[in-house]
């Protein structure tokens, strides 16, 4: 008998450091992944189901929109509020390259169908999200 197979990525340590992050999450698009665990430090990469099974399974804020029209993603990306990782948010309205909480950007993305793991109160924030600049 065999045990099951396990990614050869463990990601236990950055997981961890976003936990303990106000604001981390890993965020994964038609590009990637990239891990926001610290104030101004990312980790990216392509193998994206081995970080996001690892980040769900731990608690961490998931926000996956590869299943998004590419040109949503671009303007919510462009045009929409940066997760505040690790720093205060800035007041809404939120625009592009203000810092928003997490929950307010993960809200717009949900709202454009994008999948959200792990993070409460969606909601809450849908009337800031569809009042936004984001299209």
């Amino acid at each position: 008998m065999t045990s099951p197979q396990k990614s050869p990525f463990d990601y236990t340590a950055d997981i961890a450091t976003a936990l303990a992050t106000e604001g981390g999450h890993l965020s994964i698009g038609p590009g990637g992944f990239t891990l926001h665990y610290r104030e101004g430090a990312m980790l990216s990469g392509y193998g994206c189901e081995a970080i996001k099974s690892q980040s769900i399974e731990a608690g961490l804020p998931v926000i996956d929109s590869r299943n998004v029209d590419l040109d949503m993603v671009l303007q919510l990306t462009l045009h929409g509020p940066l997760v505040a990782v690790g720093r205060e948010p800035e007041p809404a309205p939120w625009y592009g390259l203000s810092y928003a909480p997490l929950e307010a950007v993960a809200a717009a993305y949900a709202a454009a169908g994008a999948e959200i793991w792990n993070i409460e109160g969606i909601e809450l924030f849908e009337a800031v999200a569809k009042g936004s600049t984001v299209p």
